[in-house]
């Protein structure tokens, strides 16, 4: 092992998963490009931003995850994996997924659901107003 600086275990399972996907490293185009962003002038003088390529899907990746080029070839590895599932498998990425819960909490209410929401909120607070200690006035 010893390709990644990662632990052998983590390594063994992205290898074991690239095997069943069908992806070799021979189809795969590696290269290192400038990154930009947070990490100061390290970041800008040194290529540690990874582009994959897989030739035979045509999937391109650029992963600058880390400032590490090491920490960031394993990453684009990942993420090619999780897309060619999404492309394969046709299921969602869990990224994508995320994106869609977001979407549907920030949806707008209805008119109709809102009132009813409201409602039950007043329903609530007049239960609520019903514990209150009574005040004895003699």
């Amino acid at each position: 092992m010893g390709k990644f600086p990662v632990s052998d275990d983590k390594e063994k399972k992205l290898l074991l998963e690239m095997n069943r996907l069908g992806i070799k490293e021979e189809d795969l185009e590696e290269k290192f490009i400038l990154g930009s962003g947070s990490g100061g002038q390290k970041v800008n003088k040194t290529s540690s931003c990874v582009q994959l390529v897989h030739k035979t899907s045509g999937i391109e990746i650029r992963c600058q995850k880390s400032r590490s080029q090491g920490f960031n070839r394993y990453y684009a590895r990942k993420k090619l994996i999780e897309k060619l599932k999404e492309q394969l498998e046709n299921e969602k990425s869990k990224k994508q997924q995320e994106i869609e819960k977001i979407r549907r909490q920030k949806k707008k209410r209805s008119k109709r659901a809102k009132e009813k929401m409201l409602n039950e909120k007043k329903k609530r607070g007049n239960l609520k107003n019903l514990r209150k200690n009574v005040k004895n006035e003699n």
